[in-house]
């Protein structure tokens, strides 16, 4: 089904305005102007009152999009690559970062190209509703996924870190249970709206994308909107934060406790030179978390504020462009997911080397540490 070029409704206009590329909106438009009833009946009537967005937002996105689609697919299928080659990376907590890599794959791979169609086209969704929830549903299942995910990266090094010989061992048993668990759960909550039985899909912001419904006042969309709001974000936050502020605590204790063991013995370090000669473990460790943490709350945070307040708050304010950027923000992490996760991690970088040498990584080979722990500490990063 197709809506019509951006233009259609402007035919017969005496007026040039901007010969055609249309960056210029005659006065008295609203967004939905031109648009066909089944778009109409797609979003809810609060972005229909708005003025129409500037196209050079729709290109602009478009082609943001197509930068992050060629970078995810290449990010995240070098990692799901890289796994299925080297043997020595198929390890129980590397499953759960292929896991991740999967879901960021899958994320882009089944929202970018829909989007990329509508905004170059149409002013609005050019799919009919089944596409709209369809499209939906596969980002909240990716979604929720990536950041289960992320959720269990982060028990996994709380437990080798923190717990070290006390800690629960994740064989890649555990780690393919956790991954059944995550699917499941991912297409568990996202599947009510798909049915229309809780919740509800909806086009959103820029009405070229289709998302959760947190406008609609009714019991069903806002007590589907509390429960996923909870169950997905402030739940997975909660989580993260406080495996990520343990294994940083954990490793600065270390830290402590190796400085005072050294001038007790008079000795400038208990490292050896090479550890000596670099970043200190807690130095790492703190940053590569406080990466892990920002980077969830940047991609994730704007979605559950606006829905937050769209559904509760002051909605005036979320404009049609207020509303799009949350969803182009959670594309974002999918990009860096795999650098900060595999790519930028010694042994997949070794593995880039040997089975991607066109990349031209050069990465030295890992040599055995005298302090166990540490090491144990500085790769599980």
């Amino acid at each position: 089904m197709s809506n019509g070029s951006y233009f259609d409704h402007l035919k017969g206009d005496p007026h040039p305005w901007d010969n055609g590329y249309g960056f210029f909106i005659p006065p008295g438009m609203t967004q939905i102007t031109g648009a066909s009833e089944a778009v109409k009946s797609m979003s809810h009537p609060h972005w229909h009152k708005f003025p129409p967005n500037n196209p050079a937002w729709d290109y602009m996105f478009g082609l943001l999009y197509i930068t992050m689609y060629i970078i995810s697919m290449f990010g995240n299928g070098l990692v799901i690559y890289l796994f299925v080659k080297a043997k020595n990376l198929r390890s129980p907590a590397n499953m759960l970062v292929v896991n991740l890599a999967v879901a960021d794959f899958f994320m882009m791979q089944t929202q970018a190209p829909m989007y990329i169609v509508t905004v170059f086209s149409s002013r609005w969704w050019i799919f009919d509703f089944l596409w709209c929830k369809s499209y939906a549903f596969a980002g909240s299942v990716t979604g929720i996924a990536a950041i289960l995910t992320m959720v269990f990266i982060g028990y996994d090094r709380y437990n080798v870190i923190v717990k070290g010989i006390n800690g629960p061992v994740v064989t890649k048993l555990k780690a393919a249970m956790f991954i059944i668990f995550i699917w499941a759960y991912a297409v568990g909550i996202s599947l009510p709206p798909l049915l229309e039985v809780w919740g509800s899909y909806a086009l959103e912001g820029m009405l070229t994308t289709c998302g959760i419904d947190y406008l609609t006042e009714t019991f069903k969309v806002r007590s589907y909107l509390l429960f996923i709001f909870s169950g997905s974000y402030v739940l997975c936050l909660s989580s993260l934060v406080f495996f990520y502020s343990q294994i940083v605590s954990a490793v600065w204790t270390h830290e402590k406790t190796l400085k005072e063991q050294a001038k007790k013995m008079n000795v400038a370090s208990l490292r050896s030179n090479a550890e000596a000669g670099g970043q200190s473990a807690e130095f790492r460790i703190a940053k590569v978390a406080l990466i892990n943490v920002l980077i969830w709350v940047c991609a994730w945070t704007p979605y559950g504020a606006v829905s937050m307040i769209g559904a509760f708050g002051n909605r005036e304010i979320v404009y049609p462009l207020v509303g799009q950027l949350p969803s182009l923000a959670t594309k974002f992490a999918s990009c860096f997911n795999p650098l900060i996760y595999a790519i930028s991690h010694p042994k997949f970088r070794l593995a880039l080397k040997e089975y991607a040498p066109w990349v031209c990584i050069n990465e030295p080979e890992i040599k055995p540490s005298n302090d166990s722990s540490s090491e144990k500490t500085v790769t599980t990063s």
